[in-house]
Parts: C-alpha cells; structure tokens; sequence
C-alpha cells in the first residue's frame, strides 16, 4: 500500500509539471506600443514620458517602438535613449522605415531591433537646418553617447594566449562610424563617409535581429504568441500642444499680444483688446512651458518688460531706461520661451534653431506693428460698422454752445513755446511760462524742440512742431 501511494503521488507531480508550461504558454502577454513617427524633440520626449509610465502601471510584459523618424534635437534625443535604457520593461523597435540620425541612437538603445525591407538606420553626424555639419564639440558629443549605447548592450568576453577577447553584441566602433566620417573599418565603410545601414546589412553586423512586415510580426517572431496590444494614444491636450508650438501659430499669437496691448492703449477701458493679448498670452507660454522649452524665468521677464513698459508710458514723461529695459526683456522672453536652452548655456542648441526663434518673433512683432497702425486707421476713422462705437466722432465746438474753458485761452492760438516733455502725441508745453497740456498734431517732438499753437479745445492746446 505504500508503496501504491508514492507511484501515485510521483504520477500527479510529473503530471503536473508537464502541465505548468502549457499553463504559462496560455498566460496572455501586454505589449505595449509606442508610435515614434515624428521629429524628435520636446514634444515627443514628453509623450516618452507618459508612454513609460502607462506601460509600467499597465504592468506591460514588452514595449515596441513603431519607429519613422529622419531625426531631431540631440538633447532630446539622448532623454529618449535614457529612458530607454533604464526601463525595467524590455524594449524593442521596429524600423518602418527610417531611423535616421537621433532614431538611430534610441534605436541602438532598445533591447531587440528589427527593420522593413527596405528601412534604413544610421546617419547620425549632428547637422544644422541646411544640412551643414556642426563643429567638431557636437559631433564629439555624438559619437560618446553613440559609444556607451552601443556598449550598454552588454558584451562576451574570452581569454585566448593570455589576452582578453571582447566580443561586443552590438561593435561600438560601427555605431560610431554612423557618426564620424573619418572612421574606416575594413568591409563596411571607407573615411570620408557616414555610416546608414540597410537591413541586410544591420542584420550582418549585429544591429538588427531581423526583418519583418509589421509590428505583430515582430511580436509573434519574437516568440510571443498569446498576446493583447494596448497602444499610445495622443490626448486632446497633446493634440492642443502640438498645434500651438508650431512656428507659424506662435508668430499669430505673438502679434495678437502685441496688436492687443497697441489698441488697449489706444482705446483704454474697452477691455476687449488687452482680454485679447492676455489669452494670446497665456496660449504662447502654457504650451511651450509643458513643453519644457519655456522655463519660469523667461516667463517672468517678459511680464517684467511688458511692466516696465507701462511704466514708462503713463508714469515717466520721455523714452528712456525703463523703455527701452521693458522692450529688451518682452522681446527676450519671446524668444528665449522658443528655444530648450538651460538659463544661457546655448551649446545644445543648434544655431538653426536659434535663428528661427529670433526671426520668428521679430518678423511677428514688426508685422503687428504695421497690422495695428493699418488696423486703427480703418476701424476707429470709420463712422459705420460694428466698430463704430469704439471712437468718438462728435466734435465738441463752441459754436455749438459746449464752452467748457475759459474763452481768453483761444487767444494761445498761433503763439510760440518749448516742449516741456517728449510728446509722443502728447505730453506738456510751456508757452509765455505757463505749462499747459498738449498734444502734438505731426510727429514726435522731442523735449525742448520748440513749438507753435494751431488751436485749443477742451482745455488741451494742440501743437505742430515750429520750423519757421
């Protein structure tokens, strides 16, 4: 009987095992893809992010890189290649059809690479706009982190006569090479060129474990059959942020601050036009500080500006520190807003970039310079339209009873004096040293110019510029 009872409980643990890895086979695997289908920079490193983070709390057992990438920034590029490899979840990436550049480090960063027929992957020397090289502190850079990705993939080493062999899964040197077109290495590529891989080629040299059509054959020849695909999926806000930092929507919105502030000035208690600069604002810096372009500071120096300005304006008679302090700063803040500096430190900014901020910003504000002036003379001199109200067109005369001043100061008209002031239209004059409020009928007329009287209303002389 005992010896029944220990042929039985043998029985039903052989059973049993036999039985554990169909168990395990059926367990049904997550995998987790994420879609890198666009230049790299701030926008996609923020969705980076998210994506690891909700394949982490989806307790995810694979992420897939879906990757069709020509390249983007260096700095965030590197962010990505980061993320990649700390990620605790394995990673993989399928080439649809490029990784150039900033794809291909990331790509060299995940755990398994596999391409389209026809992908390509390499081409990562550090370019600008034109498509000209970047000094050699760029492409140094480049070639580091292309280096300690590729050693990041682990190594096999040997001993052979004493001397230690190293065998690197995926060679540092050819991923250099990518980068540096002085590297020869001897059957692959000649000086004088960069590295760009097909996937024949990526295969042959241990960058690439394979070719397949689509994401899901990726997945089932990497040996995954029982599987659920959860996908990222851009949010609404992400959508938002994506439209309001491109270049031409900020141009818009910066001139719609600017046109704002000019004609709130202009017609100051209406609010509809400073409402205006104020949502214009606010939809310039929120997307480009969720970006992690705008930092703190260069929101606060454009608001300490746009103060010193009004200070300026209707506190401090003339043009002076404050002035041209308020217009340097809101100008600086526009553009710093635009750029993934770090305080001053410019060096991982490619000029290209740099340049389109500036252009970006000037062009926009000289635009609603001239817009505002063209604006104000169409709608505030027109008697008709939904406009019409925002101006006042009754003339006030004494001919028709509304005597408000004292008569005797018509006697003021033709006479002579001196620009107590800058009038920037208007400002104060002293005429036969009394010092009467004015405004200026031509162009600005700087303090101590003098002056001639063509009349005066409402207790306010108006003066033209004396050139006789």
């Amino acid at each position: 009987m005992r010896y029944l009872l220990i042929t039985l409980l043998s029985f039903f643990n052989v059973c049993s095992l036999i039985a554990e890895p169909a168990k395990v086979e059926q367990q049904k695997k997550l995998v987790y893809i994420f879609p890198v289908m666009e230049n790299i920079g701030p926008g996609i490193w923020r969705q980076t992010i998210k994506a690891f983070a909700e394949a982490d709390s989806l307790k995810a057992d694979i992420i897939v890189l879906h990757m069709n990438t020509y390249g983007g920034t260096v700095l965030d590029a590197d962010s990505m290649r980061t993320k990649v490899l700390n990620s605790q979840i394995p990673v993989y990436v399928f080439i649809d059809n490029n990784a150039a550049s900033a794809g291909a480090l990331i790509s060299i960063a995940c755990d398994s690479i596999y391409m389209r027929e026809g992908a390509n992957m390499g081409a990562a020397t550090v370019v600008n706009a034109t498509g000209q090289a970047m000094p050699d502190k760029y492409q140094s850079y480049m070639r580091s982190i292309m280096r300690s990705t590729s050693e990041a993939q682990g190594k096999d080493t040997a001993i052979m006569g004493g001397d230690t062999l190293i065998q690197w899964r995926r060679d540092p040197k050819i991923a250099e090479a990518m980068v540096d077109p002085s590297i020869y290495i001897a059957g692959i590529i000649d000086t004088g060129k960069v590295l760009t891989m097909t996937p024949t080629e990526a295969i042959k040299y241990g960058f690439c474990e394979g070719v397949r059509k689509d994401v899901r054959e990726v997945i089932e020849k990497a040996g995954i059959k029982n599987y659920e695909i959860r996908e990222y999926k851009k949010s609404g806000i992400d959508k938002i942020i994506g439209f309001l930092v491109n270049p031409i929507v900020s141009g818009i919105l910066i001139i719609a601050m600017i046109g704002g502030i000019y004609f709130e000035l202009q017609t100051p208690g209406i609010g509809f036009p400073i409402g205006l600069a104020i949502t214009a604002a606010f939809l310039y810096f929120a997307p480009l500080y969720l970006e992690g372009l705008a930092a703190n500071w260069e929101i606060i120096i454009f608001f300490v500006g746009l103060i010193l300005l009004g200070v300026e304006i209707f506190i401090i008679p003339g043009f002076g520190v404050f002035g041209i302090s308020g217009i340097i700063l809101m100008v600086s803040g526009l553009i710093l807003s635009l750029l993934d500096n770090v305080i001053f430190d410019f060096n991982e900014v490619e000029p290209a970039r740099i340049s389109a901020a500036v252009g970006t910003v000037l062009i926009s504000i000289l635009l609603s310079f001239f817009l505002s002036i063209w604006a104000s003379s169409k709608l505030f001199a027109s008697r008709k339209g939904i406009f019409r109200n925002f101006a006042l067109h009754t003339t006030i005369s004494t001919e028709r009873s509304y005597v408000g001043v004292d008569q005797e100061d018509k006697s003021l008209v033709g006479k002579r004096g001196i620009a107590q002031t800058v009038l920037r239209l208007s400002g104060k004059v002293s005429v036969e040293g009394a010092i009467y409020d004015a405004m200026s009928e031509g162009s600005f007329i700087e303090k101590g110019e003098r002056i001639r009287v063509i009349r005066h209303e409402a207790g306010q002389v108006y003066v033209l510029r004396d050139i006789d």
